[in-house]
């Protein structure tokens, strides 16, 4: 029997990083802001953060809401409608864009990633794609959700769920990956994967 030998590929740790100063040093500061002004502010500070967040180039509506243990990447990056939540300790890694719709709720735990690596490139490059979250949808406690993904109008996906492609309008979905298991029916009261 003879062993496969894998292709031996060298990634290079010397490369220049694909952000420059300006962003580098936006994002120093506000990690200082974010340390010393947002995380201390009480649950009900929702105006003061996005006041913060908007002066970091955020998008915000005057009802969005951002609880004061998120973690944002890139701020400039961060758009949020009317009413949208994103709740305790979520981690949104916005190197693109994330666009979190009206009355769309991004529950604790959950980690939104714009970026990733190319595997094929032998430098390993960066990547980055926008993730959409469309009005009324809802992610679950602990949702990953993963670049150039979009979570359809009114979409629910479930605790702990991995996504990874578009997730259909309406519909609930959930697993790692993320399957649907039904289509949503406002009003119908249905048993999951009935």
């Amino acid at each position: 029997m003879s062993a496969q030998i894998a292709p031996r590929i060298r990634v290079r740790n010397d490369l220049p990083s694909t952000y420059g100063w300006r962003n580098k040093a936006a994002r120093a500061l506000w990690g200082v802001v974010w340390a010393l002004l947002f995380r201390p502010t009480p649950r009900v500070c929702h105006g003061w953060r996005r006041l913060l967040l908007g002066c970091f180039g955020a998008k915000l509506a005057p009802t969005a809401r951002v609880a004061n243990s998120v973690v944002i990447w890139a701020p400039w990056n961060l758009v949020m409608d009317d009413s949208a939540e994103m709740g305790p300790d979520v981690d949104c890694y916005s190197v693109a864009t994330v666009h979190i719709g009206a009355h769309a709720t991004v529950s604790q735990y959950c980690y939104l990633c714009a970026g990733s690596r190319d595997p094929f490139d032998p430098d390993f490059s960066p990547t980055k794609a926008p993730i959409t979250i469309a009005d009324q949808a809802w992610l679950g406690a602990d949702v990953f959700l993963g670049p150039g993904v979009t979570v359809g109008q009114g979409a629910v996906v479930g605790a702990r769920s991995s996504v990874f492609a578009d997730v259909p309008p309406w519909t609930i979905s959930s697993g790692n990956p993320a399957q649907i298991l039904q289509k949503r029916e406002i009003g119908e009261k249905q048993e999951l994967g009935k």
